[in-house]
């Protein structure tokens, strides 16, 4: 069983809630290439307008800097850091990232630590839950969609309000 919810490419974010935790959702917006920095390599991602960009909160937390760890690689490039296995820097995440054209999440990975953009860590309640990019929208499939979701709008001021 499968659920689409609408998302332009533009300022909107798409925010699935759980009890828990949340996951907000951007689209690329425009063809751009991501880097994945780890502790050896690097490897270089290219996504199209439609991929998805997602942050994963899996203890839950504010939004807003979920919206802004996803404007960093979206907007301003930054690469995406990937910790090796067993890092004690891992359980300090609050906010986790991926990017592409199908995520599926688990709570059987450890934050931070994986180079591959198919997978995001999350909360056990979202377990299952896969995102697929189509034309227009998000496609939700899992166990249960009958997460409360929201379209957020939010733009970024082009400059810091420096005092």
């Amino acid at each position: 069983m499968s659920k689409k919810h609408n998302l332009g490419t533009g300022n909107e974010y798409l925010l699935i809630q759980g009890n828990n935790s949340f996951l907000l959702i951007g689209k690329a917006g425009t063809e751009l290439c991501i880097c994945i920095e780890t502790s050896d390599n690097e490897y270089c991602k290219g996504l199209s307008p439609d991929d998805l960009i997602v942050v994963s909160a899996p203890e839950g937390g504010m939004v807003e800097p979920a919206l802004m760890l996803l404007e960093l690689v979206r907007t301003y490039r930054c690469p995406l850091l990937v910790l090796p296995k067993g890092h004690p820097g891992s359980r300090r995440l609050r906010y986790v990232i991926s990017a592409g054209d199908r995520i599926r999440l688990s709570c059987s990975i450890e934050r931070g630590t994986h180079p591959e953009q198919d997978v995001l860590c999350a909360n056990g309640e979202f377990v299952g839950l896969v995102l697929t990019t189509v034309n227009g929208g998000v496609v939700m499939e899992g166990p249960d969609e009958d997460y409360p979701v929201s379209i957020i709008q939010y733009s970024f001021p082009p400059f810091p309000p420096y005092t």
